[in-house]
């Protein structure tokens, strides 16, 4: 484990309490396990990490995202999520290759809804031209692909279309690929929330 990452999950753990880990992890399920720690502490604990090790260059930050979710540890998956948000601004469209298979493990909405709305959203929005373009077409798959990937495409651009930017016809043509999926029988449960939020947003 890098420096940055043993930091991480020693603070992590100690900012644990027993009683909240038991109720994440039996909330959550999936196999997740949970130290504990609230929202908050994991987000001052990213925080103080990117203080203590500054200097990071894209590639470490990537790869410390990914040493982070590699246990299946609820604080430290999220810690990798925020840890990706704090990063937005030196991502690239080819780093959707790595957050997609994030989505596809963490399988749950408190996991898989702040990837799509707090890294996959801020990340499109700053993208340009050709890499807009590569990025809307990974997308566009993921509403062919899996129900997480699904939801995550549909939440993603949620954020700017709110404040009046995006690709309305994209995005209302991602609308229709799901409504035709809940009519085939798709994992509702998974898909139609993210379906009314972005039916709302359009």
């Amino acid at each position: 484990m890098s420096a940055a990452g043993e930091f991480i999950d020693a603070a992590l753990q100690y900012e644990g309490d027993g009683y909240r880990a038991a109720d994440v992890a039996e909330r959550l399920g999936d196999g997740l396990r949970s130290y504990g720690s609230s929202v908050g502490a994991v987000r001052g604990t990213v925080r103080d990490a990117l203080r203590k090790f500054r200097g990071l260059d894209r590639d470490e930050l990537a790869a410390l995202a990914s040493e982070l979710w590699a246990v299946p540890v609820f604080e430290r998956r999220l810690a990798a999520i925020v840890l990706l948000q704090s990063s937005v601004p030196v991502l690239k469209h080819t780093d959707l290759t790595r957050i997609e298979g994030f989505v596809r493990a963490g399988r749950v909405p408190e996991l898989a809804d702040p990837l799509a709305a707090d890294v996959i959203g801020p990340l499109l929005e700053r993208l340009d031209g050709t890499a807009r373009m590569k990025a809307e077409t990974v997308l566009d798959r993921w509403m062919q692909d899996e129900p997480w990937l699904r939801r995550a495409a549909l939440l993603a651009p949620i954020r700017e279309l709110g404040a009046g930017g995006g690709d309305v016809d994209r995005a209302t043509r991602r609308l229709a690929v799901a409504l035709d999926g809940l009519q085939r029988s798709a994992p509702i449960a998974v898909v139609e929330p993210a379906v009314e939020r972005l039916r709302a947003a359009l």
